[in-house]
């Protein structure tokens, strides 16, 4: 091996002395070794290495979360189907508890030529402000809940659900969140419901609800709400305006005992979340800052790498590496330590909006976390573009360094 070594060097020497023998390539030589070199380099300083891909996967796990709750919000205001259904609730309401609309006028509303069908809705809530697990109930009648919910039974039935007077079907998002599955008792302030299913819904954000019969928990303690919903869901014919609607229904009820505001759901969701909104669109900013922070902590490990191998680099250059090759070495650390901080920080947020169930709600309305395909390539996207804004700077520095000054100051 000492002889095929110093062989190599005679080689190379005399490709230098003589013009006219080939000179070999560094860039088909230097293939496999530039991938080892790069994490060898990033392996010397493993302390600083993991500290860095540590940093960068808390900053990008916090922009999976700032985006899943983004994204909660958008798929809750700007569902279509939301747009055909007008709810139509108490005026002046605050809290669900607050809103008292006699029942029959679920029959008053459906004479209204363009509106299809007309679901009562009982709600009670364990907290009418602002909550990371609220409990939200909903009563209604077991028939008109099946055809106008698009509700996915995972497990137990709809015959138990329509027969049993205090049974209830869980979202899987609460299930998960509480522990409960078929046949669990569950017990919250004074209402306790026997669990008959647990489903799955095209909208996640149903999923953090319990379906109760109407006539459950209209009679449930407490509530003493007999005759009386908390609001009707109105569903329409395909084509119809659903302003014109919600103005007739205001205008027919307004000499009834007790006055109405009637908005498309995704309008009343959004009014009903107004203050949640404007602390989302300033979470939205965390996520901005969460990317500034990945940038800032690679960029200064990459000009601490960067100097502390000056030297490194200009040896390089003088055995025939360009400034070009070494510009990608550096780049392509600042890269990795991105991607794979983002790897970690990404695989860990959708894990946890997977499992846990996680949704913030208020009044009664609630906003669902989710993973989704499109937050896992955002993430990673971010990682990628961070790696190579942190590192131009550094890289640049590194290829224009002068070789002779450099090996004579060290």
């Amino acid at each position: 091996s000492i002889i095929n070594h110093q062989s190599s060097i005679i080689n190379h020497q005399s490709s230098i002395i003589n013009p006219q023998s080939p000179i070999p390539n560094p860039q088909s030589s230097i293939m496999f070794p530039f991938a080892t070199y790069v994490f060898k380099s990033l392996w010397r300083h493993r302390a600083r290495t993991l500290l860095t891909v540590s940093g960068a996967a808390i900053a990008i796990f916090a922009f999976c979360m700032v985006e899943a709750v983004q994204k909660g919000l958008e798929r809750l205001t700007s569902d279509e189907d939301s747009k055909q259904t007008l709810v139509v609730f108490q005026e002046n309401r605050f809290c669900p508890t607050s809103s008292r609309l006699p029942e029959d006028y679920a029959r008053t509303i459906s004479k209204i030529p363009g509106v299809r069908s007309v679901m009562p809705v009982q709600v009670w809530t364990n907290n009418c402000r602002a909550s990371l697990d609220i409990i939200v109930f909903n009563g209604a009648p077991p028939d008109q809940l099946r055809a106008a919910r698009n509700l996915k039974l995972l497990s137990g039935s709809w015959e138990q659900f329509q027969s049993k007077r205090d049974a209830a079907i869980v979202g899987q998002s609460v299930a998960m969140r509480r522990g409960l599955k078929v046949g669990s008792q569950f017990t919250i302030g004074e209402i306790s419901v026997s669990v008959v299913g647990i489903f799955a819904s095209s909208s996640p954000s149903e999923e953090n609800l319990i379906f109760t019969s109407l006539a459950f928990l209209q009679l449930s303690r407490g509530m003493e709400a007999a005759g009386l919903v908390t609001q009707h869901e109105v569903f329409l014919n395909p084509g119809v305006d659903a302003d014109t609607i919600a103005s007739t229904i205001d205008a027919m009820l307004k000499s009834g005992p007790v006055a109405t505001t009637t908005r498309s759901k995704g309008a009343f969701q959004t009014s009903t979340l107004s203050d949640l909104v404007d602390l989302i669109g300033f979470a939205h900013w965390l996520g901005y800052a969460s990317v500034g922070l990945v940038l800032s902590l690679v960029a200064t490990t990459m000009f601490m790498s960067v100097h502390d191998r000056m030297k490194e680099h200009a040896v390089l250059q003088v055995l025939g590496m360009r400034p070009w090759r070494v510009f990608r070495i550096v780049l392509a650390e600042s890269v990795i330590l991105c991607v794979i901080g983002g790897c970690i920080g990404t695989l860990l947020g959708l894990l946890l909006l997977k499992w846990g169930g996680l949704a913030i709600g208020a009044e009664g309305v609630t906003i669902a976390f989710r993973p989704s395909f499109y937050i896992a390539i955002s993430s990673m996207a971010v990682s990628i573009a961070v790696g190579l804004i942190a590192g131009i700077v550094p890289a640049m520095q590194t290829a224009r360094v002068e070789i002779v000054s450099t090996l004579r100051d060290s």
